[in-house]
C-alpha cells in the first residue's frame, strides 16, 4: 500500500508540473499574441518609408529612425491632438460618472409617478445599437451649430443606459438604513 501510495503521489506530482507547465505555456503564447500588435506598431513606426512599405515585411528595423516621432509631432501637429483627446476624454467621463449617478439613484431610491415605465423605456433603449444613431446625432449636433467643437463631441456620449442599469442595482441592493 505503500509503495502504491508513493507512486501514486509521484506520479501526481509529475501531472500537476506537466499540467501547470502547460498553463503557463499556453499563457506565454497567449501574451505573445496580445502583445504582436504592439510591437509591430513600434517596430513600424521607427522604419524608413520605402521600408515600410516592402510586400516582405521585416521584423526589426533595419535602420531604426527616431526622426519619424519628431516629423509625426510637427506634421501633424500631434500635441495639441493628445491635449484635445484629453479633454474630451476627461470632461465626457465626468459628465458620464455624475448623470449615471443621480439618474441610477433617482430610479432606485426615489419614488415618483411614472418610474417603473420611464424605466422600462430607458432600458428598451439598450436594443437600440449605437450605430443605428450616429446619422441621428450627425444631424441633432449638426443642427444645433456644434460641428467643430467639442460639445459636438462630449454630448453624444455621456449617458449610457446600460451603466444606470447596473449602478441602478447595485443602489437598489444597499439597505436604505
Amino acid at each position: 500500500k505503500e509503495q502504491n501510495k508513493q507512486k501514486f503521489s509521484a506520479g501526481y506530482r509529475a501531472a500537476h508540473f506537466f499540467g501547470q507547465a502547460g498553463i503557463y505555456l499556453f499563457l506565454i503564447v497567449m501574451a505573445l499574441i496580445v502583445l504582436f500588435p504592439f510591437y509591430w506598431m513600434i517596430i513600424s513606426s521607427l522604419k524608413s518609408l520605402p521600408e515600410y512599405k516592402e510586400t516582405i515585411p521585416t521584423f526589426w528595423p533595419r535602420q531604426i529612425i527616431w526622426q519619424n516621432y519628431a516629423n509625426a509631432f510637427t506634421t501633424a501637429n500631434l500635441g495639441v491632438l493628445f491635449k484635445n483627446t484629453l479633454i474630451v476624454g476627461v470632461v465626457s467621463t465626468l459628465l458620464s460618472v455624475f448623470i449615471t449617478i443621480i439618474t441610477a439613484f433617482a430610479f432606485a431610491r426615489l419614488e415618483f409617478k411614472g418610474k417603473n415605465l420611464l424605466f422600462g423605456v430607458l432600458l428598451s433603449l439598450m436594443m437600440i445599437p449605437t450605430e443605428l444613431v450616429v446619422i441621428t446625432n450627425y444631424q441633432t449636433i449638426s443642427a444645433w451649430n456644434m460641428k467643430n467643437s467639442f460639445a459636438g463631441l462630449i454630448l453624444p456620449s455621456v449617458t449610457s443606459v446600460f451603466y444606470i442599469y447596473l449602478l441602478k442595482e447595485n443602489f437598489a441592493q444597499i439597505p436604505d438604513e
